[in-house]
């Protein structure tokens, strides 16, 4: 199993998300409304804009950046929507577990009881990865299943 810590990422620096995301197919999976290639611009006024929005980069063993999240406010501020997931390939083989732990750390760090997400409906290593987690499939649409998971 990887070993994988956070660092809250404030202010929001982007240039490093950037640095990640150069592969189209991977902005796309990550984002797929932002513009090509990735503008830390458009990231900080459009897609990480509120004050109470909370985004950490993962970092290996070694302290390198080899990924991202981002936890928005969601429906009150007890509930933080995940968005913006991204590991690097070389940090994925076996991590959805190790991610799983670190989303509920940086959550409950912001005082949330819930966490809530969105997931591509064919992208089963994430689907299952979230199921394993503990989290709870609400509904299916558009090739999208909504998700969540109490923290209790």
């Amino acid at each position: 199993m990887p070993d994988l810590t956070i660092r809250k990422n404030a202010p929001f620096e982007l240039v490093t998300l950037g640095e990640m995301l150069t592969d189209p197919a991977d902005l796309e999976l990550v984002n797929p409304n932002a513009k090509h290639p990735f503008d830390p611009q458009e990231w900080s006024e459009k897609w990480l804009n509120e004050p109470d929005d909370a985004s950490f980069y993962i970092l290996d063993a070694d302290g390198r950046e080899v990924g991202f999240f981002a936890l928005r406010v969601g429906v009150g501020p007890e509930v933080r929507h995940l968005t913006y997931v991204f590991v690097a390939e070389e940090a994925r083989g076996g991590a959805g577990a190790e991610m799983a732990r670190l989303v509920e750390e940086a959550a409950r760090g912001l005082e949330a009881l819930t966490i809530t997400l969105k997931v591509e409906t064919d992208n089963e290593p994430a689907l299952n990865a979230y199921l394993s987690a503990g989290y709870e499939e609400l509904s299916r649409r558009n090739g999208m299943a909504t998700m969540r998971r109490d923290l209790g």
